[in-house]
């Protein structure tokens, strides 16, 4: 940091260029988080805060009946004994010690700021320094008051609160609320006492986003101020807002919006997922990490914040500067079917289109006929698909300049497959004395050593042996709250295979450094930050309609950083010049999952295929290093324009979609076909906007420099068209 640690009465605080944080400690030895915002050159002092963690164990509970996060016993009984600081790389770190002087139960809080970026992650380290067992029931990753903008005198009725619905073929589906409207207000002078209620979203199960994304934002829309989370932990969790004043004055004067937000964070807890944990004498537990970017430019800056801390996070590979295209066989093409027959046009066509790696996805190791859902578990390739074995398919792959992949889902066995009776009744989520069976699947528990050793031997072989340099690893259930193997809580078993999963991937491509992995849940219902850490790429959907998948493209962005943020794209013969565009368009500021028919193609529809992919290929490196925004706001489902933008260091990059309505009908002389697109981070004159995507459409762009705005003209619907702006 450009600053180091002051003191700030009796406590902490850390500024830099982008970030301002303070800790004081009052003369009860408690803690306080209370600042945290976007450096600016004033100190507007700090706020009301909340003690730095809140715990929640047996025998204590909370101080205020409830469901808040907010009010334990055991958090606000932590006094304060020490801190440090670290540096790591571009990471400044600070921990924090805390101890209950009740129980003897130790906290570390530890933050980590991304020097210059606004972004800080977070989690909570505790240790039995006690005699006795301390059961934990819920612990916060991150807790704080005084949310963004408090310092200016603002109240809740300034700030909304936005989350995204996920779901199977409607991932990322924003939506704003009011938080007063949330958290309605209430004469709390007239109680003396903090309201119960509270804002939360719960991810419950093994699917961490198969509800809702796991993130949100504050915004005062007042001054702009911002902060946006992100909970780092590929299963369940729960984030809640909610008000709190500090103290009551005996005057009656505290009326309503006289109170603050805040905010917890936590990964799986006792009433919301069946977690819960007993702590021996010096036994430890580390939460989840989780991250938040403040920002004083709105939720597009917060999310600019997210997106340099999600590249700082993950573990490096040459696929986040490369991008290849990668055509996969499934998406309204084969769709589970595979043979050497129907690949090898497939293989061809993709290579002269500009694919640069190839998967085969699933069906490849069950004999055609046979149903493969319930029998999935040896991933030994089919000599019925592949009478000559499917080395044939992957090393015509490899001669037309590709690399091989295929498609997996590790983590379950199918009810019929030999495997489920080869490996010990220890290596599988078990509840009630029973296997968990959903779907006709059984869930392997990678925390057993068997089952990892059957993973790392087909992994191996199929690496090894076939040479495949791709993963598509998928994941189509939902295991429920998790496993009572071993005998704890089914959530802390789920939370330990979570975390034992994702020791696997490390040791996976650690053994296997050039091998590429996309994670894939279902589509989307598994896109968090603790699987893209360690994967490089994540499927956005499984949406086979072209124009609702545009909906879902436009706003990936916001949760996955543009160049892991795959989006398939899958043009058919038979598609008019502007429906290959449009669907191609989708995908072309992320990353390319391109499927359809094309070795059935015509030679036109295959040069606008393999335009689209020349013109990706001159941009991607930019796209690595981008940050999203959108001119139209964030997309809602049924709308029937949509804009993406990404900024980058030499260009600004313009996707416009016209998608008209989608009950079939097209109405072109009802739909306005120019679209007028805010940029506000161009100033002035710029070179005349280049149109770069598709060449045939007759799509036109203008700049008008007075209202900086960029008008689009799309003559048709539906219709898409990619523009380069150069940076002014």
């Amino acid at each position: 940091m450009a600053a180091g640690t002051e003191p700030l009465r009796a406590g902490i605080r850390w500024t830099d260029a982008a970030i301002d944080l303070g800790i004081d400690v009052d003369e009860d030895g408690t803690a306080r988080l209370t600042r945290l915002a976007a450096a600016r050159g004033s100190d507007p002092g700090p706020v009301p805060g909340l003690p730095l963690v809140d715990v929640v164990i047996a025998g204590a509970g909370r101080s205020w009946s409830g469901s808040r996060y907010a009010e334990s016993v055991a958090g606000h009984r932590l006094r304060y004994a020490g801190h440090e600081e670290h540096a790591d790389g571009p990471w400044r770190g600070l921990r924090v010690e805390l101890e209950d002087p009740v129980t003897g139960l130790r906290a570390e809080v530890f933050y980590q700021v991304l020097e210059g970026r606004g972004v800080l992650r977070s989690w909570v380290g505790l240790t039995n320094a006690g005699a006795r067992p301390v059961t934990i029931e819920s612990v916060t990753s991150f807790l704080a008051g005084g949310l963004p903008g408090a310092e200016d005198g603002a109240v809740l009725a300034d700030l909304d609160v936005l989350w995204a619905d996920n779901d199977w073929l409607a991932e990322g589906r924003w939506q704003r609320r009011a938080l007063r409207d949330a958290l309605p207000a209430l004469t709390r002078s007239a109680h003396g006492a903090n309201p119960r209620g509270r804002f939360g979203l719960t991810s419950e199960g093994s699917w961490s986003s198969g509800v809702y994304l796991p993130m949100g934002v504050i915004v005062n829309r007042r001054t702009g101020h911002a902060w946006a989370w992100q909970i780092e932990h590929n299963g369940a969790w729960h984030w809640q807002v909610g008000e709190f004043t500090p103290s009551y004055p005996e005057d009656g004067a505290a009326g309503p919006g006289a109170g603050h937000a805040y905010l917890a964070l936590l990964g799986p807890t006792d009433s919301e997922h069946q977690w819960r944990l007993s702590l021996a004498p010096a036994e430890s537990f580390t939460t989840v990490p989780v991250a938040i970017a403040v920002s004083d430019g709105g939720f597009e800056g917060a999310i600019a914040g997210l997106t340099a801390g999600r590249r700082a996070v993950r573990r490096p590979h040459e696929d986040h500067a490369r991008l290849p295209v990668i055509f996969n066989d499934y998406m309204n093409t084969l769709n589970g079917d595979p043979t050497t027959e129907r690949l090898l046009p497939l293989v061809a066509a993709a290579a002269q289109a500009g694919a640069e790696y190839f998967c085969i996805d699933a069906g490849w190791y069950a004999d055609t006929g046979e149903g493969w859902w319930d029998s999935v578990g040896l991933w030994k390739p089919s000599s019925d698909r592949f009478p000559d074995g499917i080395a044939v398919v992957l090393n015509r792959i490899r001669a037309e300049g590709m690399v091989p992949g295929l498609w997996l889902e590790p983590e379950v066995v199918g009810v019929r497959s030999p495997v489920a009776d080869r490996l010990p009744a220890e290596a599988f989520f078990v509840r009630g004395g029973e296997r968990v069976v959903e779907h006709g699947r059984y869930h392997l528990d990678l925390r057993h050593p068997a089952a990892v050793k059957h993973l790392d031997e087909v992994v191996d072989f199929l690496v090894d042996d076939l040479g495949v340099g791709y993963f598509k690893l998928d994941y189509n259930i939902n295991a429920g709250p998790g496993t009572e193997t071993g005998g704890g809580s089914a959530g802390a078993g789920l939370l330990e295979h979570n975390r034992a999963y994702l020791r696997w991937l490390d040791c996976v491509l650690d053994r296997h450094p050039a091998l590429t992995i996309e994670n894939c849940g279902s589509g989307g219902m598994r896109s968090d930050y603790a699987m893209l850490s360690h994967c490089q790429l994540q499927s956005t959907s499984d949406q086979q309609d072209y124009l609702r998948y545009a909906a879902i493209a436009a706003a990936a962005p916001a949760a996955i950083a543009p160049e892991q943020a795959a989006v398939w794209a899958y043009p058919q013969p038979g598609f008019t010049e502007d429906e290959i565009a449009f669907t191609l368009c989708s995908a072309m500021l992320g990353r390319i999952h391109l499927s359809g028919h094309i070795d059935k193609m015509s030679q036109r529809e295959r040069g606008l295929v393999a335009e689209a992919l020349q013109v990706y290929k001159r941009i991607r490196a930019d796209l690595a290093l981008a940050v999203p925004f959108w001119p139209l706001g964030l997309p809602r489902w049924t709308d029937s324009h949509y804009a993406l933008g990404m900024r980058a260091p030499g260009a600004t990059y313009v996707v416009a979609w016209r998608r008209g309505p989608l009950d079939g009908t097209r109405h072109d002389d009802d739909e306005p076909a120019e679209i007028s697109l805010p940029l506000r981070h161009l100033h002035g004159a710029v070179a005349t906007p280049e149109v770069l995507y598709p060449g045939h459409a007759g799509a036109e762009a203008r700049w008008e420099a007075t209202d900086r705005t960029l008008h689009v003209m799309l003559p048709r619907t539906p219709s898409a068209c990619l523009i380069r702006l150069p940076s002014s």
